[in-house]
C-alpha cells in the first residue's frame, strides 16, 4: 500500500537450522519513505495444512455462510410455490 513504480523490495532467505528459515527483506522506495527499512521473520516447520489466508480464513465463515444460502434456496423454493 502506498507504493510507487520505483518500489525495490529484496528478499532473502536463510536456513538457520534443520526446521527454522529466516525470512528477511529490505524495502526501498524514496517516493514513500525517507530511507530502506528492512524487517526479518523466522519460517519454523510446521507438520499441519498449510491453508492461503485470503480464501480459507480458518473456515469459520463457513456454517454462517452456508446457513445464509440455505436460508435463499428455501426463500426461492416458496416463491416459486406461491407463483404457480
Amino acid at each position: 500500500m502506498g507504493a510507487h513504480d520505483n518500489l525495490k523490495l529484496t528478499e532473502k532467505f536463510t536456513r538457520v537450522s534443520e526446521d527454522v528459515l529466516d525470512y528477511e527483506f529490505t524495502v526501498d522506495d524514496a517516493t514513500m519513505w525517507t530511507r530502506p527499512w528492512s524487517g526479518m521473520i523466522p519460517l519454523r516447520l510446521k507438520h499441519e495444512l498449510i491453508y492461503e489466508y485470503a480464501c480459507h480464513e480458518g473456515n469459520e465463515a463457513i456454517p454462517d455462510m452456508l446457513r445464509g444460502h440455505r436460508f435463499e434456496e428455501r426463500e426461492r423454493e416458496s416463491t416459486t410455490k406461491r407463483e404457480k
